[in-house]
């Protein structure tokens, strides 16, 4: 795969993080990082970002999450099962549910009211028992790009040393990292990820890291073309891992 092409199709995830919710992962203190004048609004008028914020997002459901799926009026249907890996899973009576980029109170509307086919007033109360992998995405001007996980907190720096480093053509001043924010709302900041001099910036499960090669126009080209080009949900390879979305 050509980097242009793996470029296009990784930043294609930005279109598409409506399934790659979740907010896993340490937040960012108060006062870390700044924001630079290139995410003012307007600064990419061509592009849909939200206005950047660091409050937490109501939490929502992902590949591999454990989740218990209680029926107090029908004990017997009660489960405890894992979201599969296209985000579904398997209840009784109503057979396949779409669970991911649900929060649980949205995943218990839906099970009831597929319920309420076979029972009278069912109740349905969703609970998180684990959390599955957390994945961020690294792109751009790094050695080994690709999907990483996220072994305990980590922060933009250290996604980048987990990613094979900064090639020597890196733009270290100008990274963009994007992320799902409340109401699955994309947003992008620019960090300086200087070593000894760059900012701190603890990451969220599903977010991206775009290291250009000279300036953050090139992103801005790289979803101009892509904007209309991709679904919602869509399959893609990186190193030759395939990831669902």
């Amino acid at each position: 795969m050509t980097v242009d092409r793996r470029h296009l199709l990784l930043l294609g995830v930005a279109l598409g993080l409506s399934a790659c919710g979740g907010n896993a992962g340490r937040m960012p203190s108060p006062g870390y990082g700044r924001a630079d004048a290139a995410t003012a609004p307007g600064a990419f008028p061509d592009i849909p970002f939200a206005d950047w914020t660091d409050a937490e997002p109501e939490y929502v459901l992902y590949p591999g999450d454990e989740i218990e799926v209680a029926t107090p009026t029908a004990p017997e249907l009660t489960r405890t099962l894992k979201v599969g890996p296209d985000g579904r899973v398997s209840l009784p009576l109503i057979g396949q549910v779409m669970a991911a980029d649900r929060t649980l109170f949205e995943l218990e509307s839906d099970v009831s009211a597929a319920l309420s086919t076979q029972l009278v007033r069912p109740v349905v109360e969703v609970t998180l028992k684990q959390a599955g992998p957390v994945r961020v995405w690294v792109d751009g001007e790094v050695r080994t790009p690709g999907v990483y996980e996220m072994l305990g907190d980590i922060d933009a720096y250290q996604a980048v040393i987990q990613a094979g480093g900064f090639l020597p053509t890196a733009k270290l001043t100008q990274v963009a990292l994007i992320r799902r924010g409340p109401g699955g709302r994309r947003m992008m900041r620019v960090l300086d990820l200087r070593p000894r001099r760059g900012e701190i910036v603890a990451l969220r499960r599903g977010d991206i890291l775009f290291v250009p090669r000279s300036n953050l126009g090139e992103l801005a080209n790289f979803f101009t073309q892509i904007r209309n080009a991709l679904p919602v949900g869509f399959t893609y390879s990186i190193n030759g891992q395939y990831q669902q979305f």
